[in-house]
């Protein structure tokens, strides 16, 4: 079957952020095979790649040129089961919290506190996504690409992948690799876990005793839902900027002038601080700035109030930069990819 390419095709609803701009080209690809199609089209005319998986971490800045690729792929299956753990493997395109919700169905455990994140799998492992005290990358086993350099697939163990906080090989070596399928390590036996504080508080108003996954996964949404906004309802990536991770020294020479701000020590002796936390007491929480803002009830949040183009975006996040930059002497980093222009 050949490959259906669109010309100027819109993206506002592939994105969450619901920013319209248009693709030169664009194709859905559902296989590996449909997958080394599109990417030799793409080399025989010279034309850029650009990889769309859920649309959930990035700013589309202005129309994207040559070829963007939509994973599309689906499949899950379960490959290895011992007493104590069990190995599944999911194709890239597969939604995340779809994807949740099945190894919740088959009573596998890890990816509770995952839940309701947007986007797809193959995603995933780029931004080692995390949560509520989890990270991808304590459940990761390896995966399969594609290394548009030689063209060959490699599989990819967790050391390889070189994750870090919202980092990955894949954001060091952007464009390099293509994520064709991943493979997770859980359990067979639930083990909570309970570190973030409200999600804590939620479990222990349930009175239940006997740990449970489907219930933590619950309760995770109902949080996430409780303080970020809904895409389809109001468009946004969700969390714009990383929590920032400082050197102790001038952690603590904040937290001499701020007690109250919160703080995470880190394993390697650097403090991890609260962007939200720094962005509101700048002043930027339920600021608006024509079509876009910060949402009323996280600051972390840009949101889209409709018609909103990626320039817009991106002044409102250079202002708040600034500004934290000044008040705080600390840098933001943006989490989602700015695309197109």
């Amino acid at each position: 079957m050949g490959l259906a390419v669109v010309s100027q095709a819109d993206l506002g609803l592939l994105n969450t952020f619901g920013i319209s701009e248009h693709a030169e080209r664009l194709v859905a690809v559902e296989s590996d095979g449909q997958l080394r199609d599109a990417l030799a089209l793409a080399r025989q005319h010279d034309w850029p790649v650009t990889l769309l998986g859920g649309g959930s971490n990035m700013v589309l800045a202005g129309p994207v040129p040559g070829l963007t690729v939509a994973m599309r792929s689906r499949g899950r299956r379960v490959l290895e089961r011992s007493a104590d753990s069990v190995l599944i493997e999911a194709e890239a395109g597969e939604n995340w919290h779809q994807l949740v919700g099945w190894t919740l169905d088959h009573g596998f455990h890890g990816l509770e506190n995952l839940s309701l994140i947007p986007g797809t799998l193959g995603a995933a492992p780029v931004q080692n996504i995390g949560a509520y005290g989890v990270e991808l990358c304590e459940v990761f086993d390896s995966l399969e690409a594609l290394d548009r350099g030689s063209g060959q697939l490699c599989r990819l163990d967790r050391s390889a992948c070189r994750f870090a906080y919202r980092d990955s090989l894949f954001k060091q070596q952007p464009g390099r690799f293509v994520i064709l399928r991943v493979r997770l390590r859980l359990g067979t036996c639930p083990q909570p876990r309970l570190d973030y504080a409200p999600l804590a508080a939620a479990w222990q108003a349930t009175g239940l005793r006997r740990p449970d996954s489907r219930v933590i996964s619950e309760l995770v949404c109902r949080i996430r839902r409780s303080k970020l906004p809904d895409p389809v309802q109001l468009g946004n990536a969700g969390s714009f900027f990383k929590n920032p991770l400082l050197p102790a020294g001038q952690a603590r020479a904040l937290l001499l002038r701020w007690p109250a701000m919160p703080h995470y020590p880190q394993a390697d002796g650097s403090i991890k601080l609260a962007a939200g936390w720094l962005i509101e007491q700048a002043g930027w929480k339920g600021h608006c700035q024509g079509r876009v803002g910060v949402h009323r009830e996280q600051a972390l949040v840009l949101v889209n109030y409709g018609g909103a183009r990626g320039a817009e975006v991106m002044t409102l996040a250079r202002a708040i930069q600034q500004d934290v930059a000044e008040k705080f002497g600390v840098e933001l980093e943006m989490e989602p990819q700015l695309i197109g222009g």
